[in-house]
């Protein structure tokens, strides 16, 4: 075998101290997250500056099916990588390449569906969503040019889950960068120069996904040695095998991101009965509001990958210290984040708009922010044990829950205290509660420790 064969992509994350090996993995996937989140937040805060509320509706509402439609992707390539963690840290490297070629097949079949879905419904989402008449036919633009780099967005996640299940986190930091650069210059051209609004910002978002997709082939084919693979019909024809554990680990997923997004839809949806002001102070806030979970998010996305290699090379002992050392990260994370929220919310809204009525309204929307930050940072690394054991029916019954919680405690807060608005963002902080719960329990059961691993199916 040659050297360059045989040489290893990405770091062993079953060696090391825990706490660096954690952080040194983490940190480019936190970059990587936050490019992502700065990025997109600029089509918002472009449009904030230089159009009015009713062009920040029209991006809000009409980025709500790329909102759904992505962490579809990411479900799918998060099954696959948990599935590669394990895989590399059980040294099988032909199960390894089968599942790469296998996974990459399988979501340009995908994407093909959800694309043709989408622009055969385009009408009757926006509907669905209540988007205000007046930023109806912009949310409709919006929605048909973002529509376009779906299969875009399904092969880069694809290809991230697999780099990160091998321990591989810079590269995707790369891809990003190149989406980065390409959204940023285009929204200055198109939405400030040429004035083109909404459209405008949807040619930039769409052109920055085809632009990290390409990247991300590009580094693919150039290592296609070390992965052992070959671009040929053998290599990507679609195996059973591969198909069905990323089937059983995606589907509970799917299902669970899919009922989440749709409980986010209806309190969206009902946020924005109350008005323009109301549907742009929502969109802004959760714009900052994801651009301030990256971290966390970035913490347990390596505590995942790393306790998933540690089951497959049977080292319980590093998955248990992976969990504490992750939990006192994502805590001080939560913290400062919450600190910043409270003391510079004015300052955060005033990037994504000028109007002096969305920024009075979303000083409400950032104190309840808080309690959204800690019950995440209390939850994620205990999620991560169930993430990085494959428990995927345990991943699901969260997702349900997530949903009852959300849905149910924001009818009950509007029913009883009457708080409005206010309402459906305490039912989205208050969400992860019972989740929260289960995961807990379910690690301190230690049933994690028996459980049978993906490469033993």
């Amino acid at each position: 075998m040659s050297a360059a064969k045989s040489a290893r992509i990405g770091t062993d994350l079953t060696q090391g101290s825990i706490l660096k090996t954690l952080l040194t993995f983490a940190l480019p996937l936190i970059a990587t997250n936050l490019i992502q989140q700065l990025y997109s937040s600029v089509d918002l805060a472009v449009i904030g500056q230089f159009t009015d509320k009713i062009g920040t509706a029209q991006v809000n509402v009409g980025s709500e099916v790329a909102d759904l439609v992505t962490p579809l992707a990411v479900a799918f390539g998060t099954a696959g990588q948990v599935y590669v963690a394990q895989l590399t840290g059980a040294g099988d490297r032909t199960k390894t390449r089968h599942t790469v070629g296998t996974l990459l097949s399988w979501m340009v079949l995908l994407s093909v569906v959800f694309l043709v879905a989408t622009l055969a419904l385009r009408w009757k989402i926006m509907g669905w969503l209540n988007c205000p008449e007046e930023a109806m036919a912009g949310a409709v633009q919006y929605l048909e040019i973002t529509a376009v780099a779906m299969p875009a967005v399904f092969i880069y996640n694809a290809i991230c889950s697999v780099l990160r299940g091998m321990g591989e986190s810079k590269r995707p930091l790369l891809f990003i960068i190149v989406a980065a650069v390409v959204n940023i210059v285009l929204d200055v051209v198109l939405v400030a120069w040429c004035h083109m609004g909404a459209a405008g910002t949807a040619i930039a978002t769409a052109a920055s996904q085809l632009g990290s997709c390409v990247a991300s082939c590009i580094y693919l084919y150039r290592k296609r040695d070390q992965l052992d693979l070959k671009f040929n019909w053998d290599t990507f024809r679609i195996r059973w095998e591969p198909l069905k554990i990323i089937l059983v680990l995606g589907i509970p997923r799917v299902v669970q991101n899919v009922a989440i997004h749709f409980s986010l839809m209806f309190c969206s949806a009902r946020v924005n009965e109350f008005g323009i002001v109301a549907t742009a102070a929502n969109g802004v806030g959760n714009k900052i509001q994801r651009l301030c979970n990256v971290f966390v998010m970035g913490v347990d996305g390596a505590a995942s990958t790393m306790i998933g290699q540690n089951l497959g090379a049977r080292r319980t002992d590093r998955c248990e210290k992976t969990v504490w050392g992750t939990l006192a990260c994502t805590l001080i994370l939560a913290t400062v984040t919450s600190v910043v929220g409270l003391i510079w919310g004015d300052a955060l809204y005033g990037v994504f708009t000028k109007d002096p009525e969305v920024v009075e309204l979303g000083r409400t929307f950032m104190r309840i922010m808080v309690a959204t930050f800690f019950c995440g940072a209390l939850m994620g690394p205990f999620f991560a044990m169930v993430n990085g054991s494959g428990f995927a029916s345990m991943g699901f019954v969260i997702g349900i829950l997530d949903v009852v919680f959300r849905v149910g405690i924001s009818l009950l807060f509007e029913a009883l205290f009457h708080l409005g608005v206010a309402s459906y963002w305490w039912g989205n902080a208050l969400a992860r509660v019972g989740p929260m719960i289960i995961c807990m329990v379910y690690y301190f059961s230690g049933k994690w420790k028996t459980r049978k691993l993906l490469t033993e199916s």
